[in-house]
């Protein structure tokens, strides 16, 4: 396996070569702006060719289509919507199949924090009326709350020793749907216990809005249905009472906030399993693992390097980079 400096290097070797060789585009006696300029390109070029070739390699290797959608949260620290899986990534998922055979099925790879219940609902839905439950998902380092949603789309969830997902509890604005019903429902048991505590729950119960709590009993059944729904159509279709073994897995483990405790609660490929979902271990097949971890290194260098918010990218079409936009 080509570890990170390994990768590094190659970069740095590819960017050395860009530089012997005029750069399209730019003069051939640039001044300094324009030098540093063609340095910064060469960066650029060279981390998306490396980045590319451990795709191709991949794809060649599984002969199915592959697709990673990598976000730059652990870069970025910041509080941008395009970090988050939202429903612009639709147009980028829609760039990187164009083209692609079909017929092979896809390889999802996720690094995701999480993000929109209802764009991750859109993507599985998109992904699924092109590829059917062809899909296989693979956490190389980690995909929580939403992407846990996503990854759990797939017939299989390639992970790790290294690898996480997360809960699946719905949250608003950073506040956990079901924390916010367990405080209601303390608030509700004490008032009824000792009415001279109201004065002390009312402060707190008015910070949320009059349907707040309607809205966050919703968002949990949502959770669970459409999770459920994707593991019983998918990793659990050949299965006898899927359905039912999907919604207990779902409720037991996935978004069960009382045991998790904390929405980022990392659950790693041991404990997937103890839930029952279907984990193929990456070490088990050591070509396999190498190229899924020297991608996952050319990428997070190229994140490094070029700071993008998101790249969604299949081994046969151009990335797609979300940039922070300057003023």
């Amino acid at each position: 396996m080509a570890n990170r400096t390994e990768i590094m290097n190659e970069i740095k070797i590819e960017q050395a070569a860009l530089l012997q060789n005029p750069i399209p585009g730019f003069p051939l006696a640039p001044n300094p702006v324009q030098q540093q300029e063609i340095i910064r390109q060469s960066w650029i070029m060279s981390t998306n060719k490396i980045r590319k070739k451990y795709l191709q390699l991949l794809a060649d290797k599984t002969g199915r289509n592959v697709i990673l959608y990598y976000s730059g949260f652990m870069k970025i620290h910041n509080d941008f919507l395009e970090l988050t899986i939202e429903d612009n990534d639709i147009n980028g998922f829609m760039s990187a199949i164009s083209k692609l055979d079909k017929s092979k099925g896809l390889d999802l790879i996720l690094h995701t924090p999480g993000g929109s219940i209802s764009a991750a609902e859109a993507i599985v839905t998109y992904l699924r009326n092109i590829f059917g439950t062809n899909i296989r998902t693979i956490i190389p380092q980690i995909a929580m709350s939403a992407g846990t949603m996503i990854a759990c789309a797939g017939k299989e969830i390639l992970m790790g020793k290294h690898s996480c997902l997360g809960p699946t509890d719905p949250q608003f604005r950073g506040i956990p749907a079901h924390g916010v019903i367990e405080e209601f429902n303390t608030a509700m048991d004490e008032v009824l216990k000792n009415e001279k505590k109201i004065l002390i729950w009312r402060e707190i119960v008015s910070k949320y809005h009059p349907t707040f709590i309607g809205e966050c009993n919703k968002a949990i059944e949502l959770s669970n249905e459409l999770v459920a729904d994707w593991l019983a159509t998918g990793m659990f279709a050949e299965d006898t009472n899927a359905h039912q073994k999907a919604t207990n897995l779902v409720k037991k483990y996935l978004n069960n906030h009382k045991d998790s405790k904390t929405h980022d609660r990392h659950f790693n490929m041991e404990k997937c399993k103890t839930f029952g979902l279907k984990i193929v271990e990456i070490e088990s097949d050591n070509e396999l693992q190498d190229l899924i971890l020297s991608l996952h290194h050319a990428t997070m260098i190229s994140i490094d390097i070029i700071a993008p918010l998101k790249i969604i990218e299949s081994q046969t079409n151009d990335p797609w980079l979300v940039l922070i936009q300057k003023n």
